[in-house]
């Protein structure tokens, strides 16, 4: 039985996964084809022979198996059932996407209609989404139990997959709006790998010192894996920011900064308003989200004692901290998705700031501060 901590050692295991999730992210080869890789390695990986990729239709009631690893015979690519008599109508149906089973007849599946169908004795699938909502399944299976439980890594590496897939879906599916888009997505993907490389390596370090007992290293692997989700959920807003706003609202900016303060997790900073019941016209979720990354930033690259101030300006308004502040060479890198300073950083913060701008049309510039501290300011937002 091979899973993804191999006895080769914690760096053995850490070596592989990186290298899987960068020939995932490799933008030189067609979807399809490293998909199909994905799910022949894995599935030898698991030690679950068949891996899959489906496209469900609830409302017609159809799984459609569209990219396929191994010999069962309803499971290759083109072959059709009733999504009530599939797996992944359970995995769908979860609050977080994901299923596993162990053993089908000891787990109660041995009247359900999948396995009647299927006879598959283990399973593990994550779901799929697109912008349109849900579109699939990535799953891997055996017609026999498995040996040993599925492993909580194992469930979430396959969440990672289909994160993936997800991601590379609604990449296809968008159309480029400027000529340098396609680049930049292809940006994003490949330092999404380089920053999901130090979360995984704390996991896999650690898990070599769980044998000896040591609780401590319980806490870091749930915050390794805490910040790859960090990630993932960065990578995915990211690559859905850039719409246009199309409906803008009359936005109360003290409003907005008040419920992106609350987010900021401190108590000893410090933050001044001067707004004088400024508004602009805008969306409120993506403005309220860009002024929390703002202070997140303020407050994790200076001080969490940090002063942030925000005020307006002729038309529109400025976040200022009163931290170390931003070399001029490093001013647009900062803005670079995957671009961070520190380890633990995701590198989407302020990139994201970035994209909401752009999605307002609007003009970020970053400069220095009355106290030296980095200065945004937000322009082409006449303020009410």
């Amino acid at each position: 039985m091979t899973h993804p901590v191999t006895e080769g050692g914690a760096t053995d295991s850490f070596d592989y996964v990186h290298e899987l999730w960068t020939r995932c992210l490799d933008p030189s080869v067609e979807f399809e084809r490293k998909l199909d890789r994905l799910l022949t390695s894995e599935s030898d990986r698991f030690d679950l022979p068949y891996g899959f990729f489906t496209h469900v239709d609830a409302a017609e009631d159809t799984q459609e198996i569209v990219r396929a690893h191994g010999s069962h015979e309803l499971l290759q690519p083109g072959q059709t059932c009733p999504l009530s008599k599939s797996y992944c109508r359970k995995t769908i149906a979860q609050a977080d996407g994901r299923l596993r089973v162990n053993e089908a007849l000891s787990d109660g599946w041995g009247d359900d209609p999948a396995y009647e169908v299927f006879e598959l004795g283990s399973y593990v699938g994550s779901t799929v989404e697109t912008t349109d909502g849900i579109y699939g399944t990535l799953c891997f299976a055996s017609s026999n139990p498995r040996d040993e439980p599925i492993a909580d890594r194992e469930a979430l590496l396959v969440d990672m997959f289909a994160q993936w897939v997800s991601y590379e879906l609604v990449t296809r599916e968008r159309p480029t709006r400027s000529a340098d888009r396609p680049e930049q997505l292809r940006n994003v993907a490949e330092l999404a790998a380089h920053d999901l490389r130090n979360p995984l390596s704390v996991a896999s370090s650690q898990l070599a010192l769980l044998q000896e007992g040591v609780q401590d290293a319980v806490d870091r692997i749930d915050a390794a894996h805490a910040r790859m989700e960090h990630i993932i959920d960065d990578l995915n807003l990211l690559a859905r920011l850039d719409e246009p706003v199309t409906a803008p609202e009359c936005v109360d900016l003290r409003t907005c900064v008040s419920a992106a303060w609350e987010m900021v997790q401190t108590e000893e900073a410090t933050l001044a308003v001067e707004l004088d019941g400024a508004t602009v016209s805008g969306d409120p979720s993506r403005l309220t989200r860009l002024f929390e990354n703002l202070f997140h930033n303020a407050i994790h690259h200076g001080s969490s004692a940090a002063t942030v101030r925000v005020g307006t300006l002729a038309d529109g308004f400025y976040v200022e901290d009163d931290g170390p502040g931003i070399p001029p060479d490093e001013r647009e890198l900062v803005l670079s998705p995957g671009y961070s300073t520190t380890p633990d950083g995701t590198g989407f913060g302020l990139s994201i700031v970035r994209q909401i701008v752009d999605a307002h049309d609007w003009t970020l510039t970053i400069t220095a501060g009355d106290s030296g501290g980095a200065r945004f300011e937000v322009t082409g937002a006449s303020t009410g």
